[in-house]
């Protein structure tokens, strides 16, 4: 048993703890006799890569483990070991001693509840307050998380607020009854990295001001460099490096430890291939770095010839109708021009709401545009007839964010990527596409034996592959990548991006990457684009942007990018 004076010192102790799920009559044991310490008012970051254990570690501690798992070890909070007590007992515990922030803020607010209500509804649970002590109680928490117009949020749905505003509501929620652990599991995954910024500041005020401590679970190291005080690392399921944060990221022991630091495309040098965690296992890494002079050779090479696809001042309103009067239009795109060349990759950066998924989509006639014009090989694509729009679809494809609910689930990875081949004709046989399609699996790197397994039993980087697979599969010339890695692990994310541009040399496709990751979309980008409200902030060569940003916004970005120690 743990010593009554080392839980003093700690306000959360778990020891050996180990978690296993049964299936079938078996047991997978996904967390092994793993051990750590989280001090008053400190902050502890878990990192590794998705299936490594992380969240369902912070799962064991929060009671939110479905019936079917078993958990051996001790878990103690405030000298209580939460392994022991009634559910009845968690209930008082959880939402007002610990407070939980989780990765996707749209599929854990209520759509049918106001956001104002869903703060209301822990106080009402946990507190004696009145409902107009209350309401006060609610906008003072929305001042506190810096949600702009309290009294207009407080009477809006989850789907009328951004995404970075629904993450402030969620950390309202979490915070709400002043709890002294705040489990933060993947708080800032999917957002910009302005609004990103936004909310590790705010995490690390509120947790001053509370005198909180907080378990922050991340994959994004650049990241947890910036608010952590210690950082445990866990592969498969086992905690291989502990310690301070400085210390383990600027001396890190392990190879494993060492290739998620070193995944992320670096700021300053542009390596031909970004090194991987397996690198650094079978210590096989390569360092190649372009120079200046081969990317000036190579795009002197690919704007001597004309463009592939050229937008003209292209505009996407779309109306806002009310019953009796009519508000002015929201300008997605406005007045937008620039030109994708061969072999060349577009990068497309700005905030959400910016209008870069919106022109992807206007550029694939997913949205009716407008105004303005579109181009591609020369000839005017603006309107089509359904005919030429289904001709038109076999040469440009898109790569999807999430690849989960872009698959069919209950179609084979085989026959979804059978599917656009037999409706665009590719290939005249079953047997001449099913043999092509094993060897695109080899080429993005899956197996052959994959052809007739379902989505769900792959990790979310394979299932991105096979949105390559599928994107590929029609020999397409201009490729859109809408978001296409942001919920990657950093590990995996550098597998999918050297995978991207191997295909670009063997296929010569184009690229338009789109992405709120600015470090991510240099690495990638011969040319850049920076949107703003509609508008193209600035566009011109990625390196010359990002080491000499003409305006105030793309600084802002550009600073947002966390650095890492």
């Amino acid at each position: 048993k743990i010593k009554k004076s080392f839980l003093c010192m700690n306000l959360l102790s778990v020891n050996q703890l180990t978690v296993k799920f049964r299936s079938n009559n078996q047991e997978n044991e996904v967390v092994k006799k793993i051990s750590f310490q989280l001090k008053k008012n400190k902050i502890l970051a878990i990192v590794g890569e998705s299936g490594s254990g992380k969240s369902v570690t912070s799962l064991a501690i929060s009671g939110l483990l479905p019936e079917s798992s078993i958990l051996e070890g001790e878990v103690y909070f405030n000298g209580k070991n939460l392994l022991e007590i009634s559910d009845n007992d968690f209930q008082k515990i959880r939402g007002k001693k610990i407070g939980m922030i989780f990765q996707e803020p749209m599929s854990s607010l209520n759509p049918t509840l106001t956001c104002g209500n869903q703060v209301a509804e822990v106080l009402k649970h946990h507190t004696d307050l009145n409902s107009k002590e209350i309401h006060k109680e609610v906008i003072s928490l929305f001042e506190k998380v810096k949600l702009p117009i309290p009294a207009r949020i407080f009477n809006s749905y989850p789907h009328q607020i951004s995404g970075g505003q629904k993450q402030r509501v969620m950390i309202a929620i979490a915070i709400a009854c002043k709890p002294v652990l705040l489990i933060a599991d993947e708080p800032t995954t999917a957002l910009d990295v302005t609004v990103q910024r936004e909310i590790i500041l705010l995490l690390k005020e509120l947790q001053e001001q509370n005198n909180m401590s907080i378990l922050f679970i991340s994959h994004d190291l650049p990241l947890v460099s910036e608010i952590a005080d210690d950082v445990i690392v866990i592969y498969k399921g086992e905690i291989i490096e502990k310690g301070k944060t400085i210390d383990v990221f600027q001396n890190p022991q392990k190879e494993y430890t060492k290739g998620l630091i070193n995944s992320k495309p670096s700021l300053g040098e542009r390596l031909k291939r970004l090194p991987t965690v397996d690198d650094f296992i079978k210590q096989e890494v390569a360092t190649e770095v372009y120079t200046k002079s081969d990317r000036q050779q190579f795009h002197e090479q690919i704007y001597a010839s004309k463009p592939l696809l050229e937008i003209v001042e292209l505009k996407k309103y779309f109306e806002t109708k009310y019953r009796f009067y009519k508000k002015p239009p929201i300008k997605a795109v406005d007045n937008v021009s620039f030109k994708l060349y061969e072999r060349e990759t577009l990068g497309l950066v700005g905030e959400s709401g910016c209008g870069k998924t919106t022109l992807g989509r206007a550029i694939l006639h997913l949205e009716k545009i407008t105004s303005g014009q579109l181009f591609y090989k020369g000839k005017d694509i603006t309107s089509l007839s359904k005919l030429e729009l289904r001709s038109l679809r076999k040469e440009i494809q898109i790569i999807f964010q999430d690849p989960f609910s872009s698959l069919n689930p209950r179609i084979s990875i085989g026959n979804s990527i059978l599917e656009p081949m037999i409706v665009h004709g590719i290939l005249s046989s079953f047997k001449e596409r099913k043999l092509y399609v094993l060897d695109l699996l080899k080429k993005v790197g899956l197996e052959e034996d994959h052809f007739n397994r379902y989505p769900h039993e792959f990790s979310g980087g394979q299932r991105q592959r096979i949105g390559i697979a599928r994107a590929i599969a029609l020999q397409p010339k201009l490729i859109i990548c809408d978001e296409s890695v942001s919920a990657l692990d950093l590990s995996v994310q550098a597998q999918v991006l050297n995978l991207l541009n191997e295909l670009k040399i063997s296929f010569n496709f184009s690229y338009i990457f789109i992405s709120h990751d600015l470090s991510v979309v240099k690495y990638m980008s011969d040319q850049l684009v920076v949107m703003n409200q509609g508008k193209i902030e600035e566009i011109g060569d990625a390196d010359a942007i990002y080491n000499n940003p003409k305006t105030s916004y793309t600084k802002n970005l550009i600073n947002a990018i966390p650095k890492g120690i």
